[in-house]
């Protein structure tokens, strides 16, 4: 995780939308979606919405997990 943000850190009103970065890696695609997704799942973030659920739906999407992604994924799942 790369992030400027500590425990009971106060993010200010105008923030910057990149409060943390999480990145996963593992032997294959696979081990990096699961460890990813654990990584989502163990993660706290209070008092802001974040992009989390959405990363999280697409760590489970078939879609996803074969592969199947191009610069309209995005799109197509909104």
């Amino acid at each position: 995780m790369d992030t400027a943000a500590y425990t009971d850190y106060i993010i200010p009103p105008f923030y910057d939308s990149l409060v943390a970065k999480l990145i996963a890696h593992g032997r294959d695609r696979e081990e990096a979606i699961a460890r990813m997704r654990r990584a989502l799942d163990m993660f706290v973030v209070e008092g802001i919405y974040t992009t989390i659920p959405l990363h999280q739906r697409i760590l489970n999407d078939p879609d996803f997990i074969a592969g199947k992604v191009d610069t309209t994924y995005l799109q197509r799942r909104s």
